[in-house]
This record gives C-alpha cells, structure tokens and sequence, in this order.
C-alpha cells in the first residue's frame, strides 16, 4: 500500500520528461528538465520497490543506489531554474553545485559517511543520515533558496505573459522542494514520509507551466518562425520600393510639366512632391533596418548555441569598419564615429556575431548622444602589452552609478519596454564570453561612457 503513490509519481514525471522532450525539442530547458525528471523518477521508483522489501541486505542496497540519485536531486533543481529564466551568469554556480554532488555521491559510495545504515519503520526500511548528511541538507536549501531568489528578480522585469509562466514554475518548484521534508525521516522521526505529495502537486503545475504558457518552448524556433512570417511581407516592401524608385520620378516630373502647361490646377505643394520624391529611399532604408532587427533577433536567440568549430580568424580592423558600414544612422549621424587604428590584431571568433556585438553598442553610443547637445562616438583599436582591445567611447548622457552593475542583466532596461527589452547587452556579454573575451564597461553620468572588448 505504501508503495504505490511513489510508484505512480515516478512513472508520471518518466512520461512526463519524455513526453516535454519529444513534443519541445531537445533544448537548453527541456534537458534540463528531463534531468531533474529522471532523478525523481529514480528516487520514488526505488523507493516503490524498497517500500516492499522485508531482506535487509537487499534494502540496503536499494538505499545506497537511490541515494546516489537523489544527491543529484537538489541540484537538478537548481539547474532548471536557471535555464527556465534564462540566467546563464550562474551556470558557473550550477557546475560548482554539480561537483559537491559529485563529492558527495563518491562518498557516499565508498563510505558510510552520507547514510549510515537505516531504519525500519512501519512502512518499510528508510535511510539512516551519516555525519555528512547535513552537508546535502545544506546544499539542497542554498540551491533552492538561490534558485527561487534569481526567480523572483527575473520576474519583476520581464512581461506578463513571462511573468505568469515564472510564478507557476517557482510555485512548482516551491512545492517540489518542500519534500525535503522527508529528510526527517533520515534522522529518526517515524511517519510516512509525505514529499511525493509535494512533488505530485509542483509536477502538476509545471504541467500546466508547459502547456498553457508553454514554458519549455524552444526561442529559436519561436524566433526563426516570426523571422520567416516577417521576411515575406517585407521583401515585398522592398520590391515595391524599387517600383516607385524607378518610376516615381517620371511621374512626379510629368505632373510638374502638365501643372506648368496649365494641363492640371496643381493641388500637392511642392514640399509634399520633393518628400514622395524621397519616399522610395526612405521606404527601402527602413525595410533594411527591420530585416537588421530580425537578423539581432535570430542571433540574441541563437547566442549561447555558438560553436567553436564555427569560428575564424580576421583582421579587428575589417570587422569595426563593417561594422560601422552596416549601423542604419538616421540624418548625418554617421558624421559624429570615428574609427582610430593604434594597431590592429587578429582575432579568432565568429565574425557575423562580432558584429552584431559592435552594431549594438554602437546603437546603444547613438542613443545616449540623442539627449546630449554635441557629441560623438570615437572607437578604438588597441593591442599592446595590456592586450587585444576594442574601445567604444562616447561623451553622451552617460550612465547612472546605481544602474550600472545591471546593464549586462538579460531584460533588465532603463527605457520603455515598447523600444527596448534589455536583452542587448547581455546578448554582448554572452558573445564575448563564448570568444574566451570579456566586456567591461565604466561611466559617469552627464560625462562619458565606456564599453570595452578584450581578447585573448
């Protein structure tokens, strides 16, 4: 009888892992999902089968193997938070949390340090804790607390179709480690241990997560698909912007002549003729500048998927004058960069990448000097004893000292979400990350600021 809710919360999450991979795709969150699904499925599957058990050796066997999945539990949780709200500035704490596994499991193995034997409740046999038991109890709180902190911060800059999906998953994943309850269990206490009915509620939510708000759905598929329903209609901008480019002019011409001869009574003044005129330049450079967008959207979607394989090596120099030609600048904006070569260096990364990192910045340079009187953006190429570098310095409006530590936060933006989602500069920091590169920046508010690239 004790054996069969575990039984069937282990068979759930075992279908439920599969059926999310095989209907999302195998990405960066689903994986991660099916990790934490497999463990649990471990966990409660074995825990079934030693819930039945009367051979003592036998139990203890069961126990040893299922806490070797369940040392793995706390940070398997840890890691789909973080891939669940995008925050790939702690994958860092994810590996570090990976490796105390790691330790723990091979002490475990080769110890009686983690479970020290067990007990023999009314249910069954259960794990007895080991002096370092306390060391994952500690483990699965900070992760989770963490986990849950990042979470909520994620949540207070994001959208409400994104915010919705974030609070049922943190509610899941609330609920999944309150099964942590179980671990009293370990030291003594004797009742059933209730967590499978934790981990059954957050399961359900999670499943309601993925399907209603589709939580685990891949971007870059969303995106190339919203790339390829804009590209049509916008080549077909383009195409008609080359007809009145080609016989626009005739036709403006033409009624100049016949209003001259007296032909037709003029009624478009002549400020309106010398804007249509213009209007198949205008209608062309803004069909270019929303297809530059969708090429940032693919690439800030498709930016942690860079492969090293993939990568060349080229002259700084091409790249930042490229660069520069590619920046759609409104009016005579072009006017106020400048380029400075102290020495040019090769680099070894991808280089449309690298564009689209210098294109940002410079867009991000343009608009801090919109509120400034005079003004202008100076880029430079330096590689000396300190290194390979790329400055981009602007004396715009500059940035403010308590913002400053979060520009590189993915959706963190100071602007209105309407022009800006605050995904640009983390998109940088990911780019330049995956090139073995860092990106730095200073600023003084009213004065300057300061992006700086450096490679190794």
């Amino acid at each position: 009888m004790y054996s069969v809710l575990p039984a069937i919360v282990a068979m759930l999450f075992l279908a439920f892992g599969v059926y999310v991979v095989n209907s999302k795709g195998l990405n960066r969150v689903t994986t991660a999902f099916l990790i934490l699904c497999i463990t649990t499925f471990f966990w409660q599957f074995l825990w079934a089968i030693l819930f039945q058990i009367t051979d003592e050796k036998l139990a203890q066997m069961l126990i040893n193997l299922g806490w070797l999945l369940i040392l793995f539990l706390p940070t398997s949780l840890f890691h789909f938070l973080a891939e669940i709200t995008g925050r790939q500035d702690v994958k860092k704490k994810v590996y570090i949390s990976y490796i105390f596994s790691v330790f723990l499991a091979a002490t475990h193995v080769t110890t009686n340090l983690v479970i020290n034997g067990h007990y023999h409740y009314f249910w069954g046999y259960y794990p007895k804790a080991g002096l370092f038991h306390f060391l994952h109890v500690l483990q699965t709180t900070t992760v989770v607390i963490y986990g849950l902190y990042i979470s909520y911060q994620k949540q207070k800059i994001v959208q409400a179709g994104e915010k919705t999906k974030l609070q049922y998953c943190n509610v899941a994943l609330l609920l999944f480690s309150l099964s942590a309850v179980d671990y009293l269990c370990n030291y003594g206490l004797d009742f059933y241990p209730p967590g499978v009915v934790f981990i059954t509620v957050g399961l359900g939510l999670i499943a309601l997560a993925t399907v209603k708000y589709h939580a685990m759905d891949d971007s870059r598929m969303m995106a190339a698909s919203l790339a390829h329903e804009m590209r049509t209609p916008l080549a077909t901008l383009r195409i008609q912007a080359k007809v009145l480019h080609d016989y626009l002019p005739e036709l403006i011409l033409g009624y100049k002549s016949a209003k001259e001869a007296g032909i037709i009574t003029g009624k478009i003044d002549e400020y309106v003729l010398e804007h249509l005129s213009d209007s198949a330049r205008i209608l062309e450079k803004e069909v270019i500048n929303a297809n530059h967008a969708i090429d940032m959207l693919m690439a800030l979607t498709t930016a942690d998927y860079l492969n090293e394989k993939d990568f060349q090596h080229f002259s700084m120099k091409e790249c930042v004058e490229l660069a520069v030609s590619r920046v759609p600048y409104k009016s005579d904006l072009k006017k106020i960069v400048y380029v400075d070569v102290k020495a040019d260096f090769i680099v070894l990364a991808s280089k449309e990448f690298l564009i689209f990192v210098l294109i940002n910045l410079m867009n991000n340079s343009l608009d801090a000097l919109k509120n400034a009187d005079l003004g202008c953006i100076k880029i430079t190429i330096v590689s000396d004893e300190k290194g390979n570098r790329v400055e981009f310095l602007d004396d715009g409006e500059g940035i403010h000292s308590d913002v400053l530590p979060h520009i590189f936060d993915r959706f963190f933006t100071t602007k209105n979400r309407g022009v800006n989602s605050g995904v640009g500069l983390a998109f940088c920091r990911n780019v330049m990350e995956s090139f073995g590169g860092v990106i730095d920046c200073e600023s003084k508010q009213g004065e300057y600021t300061l992006f700086t690239l450096s490679f190794k």
